[in-house]
């Protein structure tokens, strides 16, 4: 099974890592990063580097297609080599996902018209300007495309496919192996349920962020 990972500047760091930690084990997997070129790619905070060992031209077809979130994504949407690329990769793909915001990715490729999907809580208006039905579940199948909201959501959406594909007994392992469990400090992981003060405080921290890359 060849899982295919799209790599491009400002990506967010889990969103790909995640779905990686949890596909790249299921038995006869094969994981390959993949951007526009062979390169190392920056993730949206700039400290963390990871290196696509294939660029799209090396890559014509994989099983599971994977296309992380980032602030990174409002330019890919309109970035016409990688648009081109996950449309050929879709048409031979078992599965086509995404996390967080890689879902405005799918959608501007046109493959999310009239799909219900998800993504990050703070980009629904985009998702839907795409053509695609926005959904706030947290992990959305439908057929073979499987899209996963906000950032963490990736480990579900992994979990969850290699369930489909390996079996659930396989997908508990993997599970176990990477010690998901999650039991968080505070119950404030869902827009529906922290309070309008912290809403406000991660919207601020999130314009700061594009500030600082916008005066870079």
């Amino acid at each position: 099974m060849k899982i295919a990972i799209a790599l491009y500047d400002r990506f967010t760091a889990l969103d790909a890592i995640g779905p990686y930690e949890t596909l790249s084990r299921i038995p006869g997997a094969e994981v390959v990063f993949v951007g526009c070129e062979q390169r190392i790619f920056r993730t949206d905070i700039g400290a963390l580097a990871v290196l696509a060992g294939a660029s799209f031209a090396d890559v014509d077809r994989a099983d599971v297609l994977v296309v992380p979130g980032g602030p990174g994504t409002r330019a890919m949407m309109t970035d016409q080599p990688l648009l081109d690329w996950v449309r050929k990769i879709h048409a031979t793909t078992q599965w086509t996902t995404s996390v967080c915001t890689g879902s405005l990715v799918l959608g501007a490729a046109g493959i999310l018209k009239d799909v219900d999907a998800t993504t990050h809580w703070a980009c629904m208006g985009e998702l839907a300007s795409t053509g695609a039905k926005p959904t706030d579940q947290r992990v959305v199948i439908r057929g073979k495309i499987v899209t996963a909201a906000g950032v963490s959501a990736g480990i579900d959406m992994g979990l969850t496919l290699a369930a489909r594909i390996a079996g659930e007994d396989v997908a508990k392992a993997i599970q176990l192996g990477i010690e998901y469990d999650p039991q968080p400090p505070f119950d404030s992981g869902s827009v529906h349920k922290a309070t309008p003060e912290t809403v406000g405080i991660i919207a601020d921290l999130m314009r700061q962020v594009e500030s600082a890359h916008a005066a870079a």
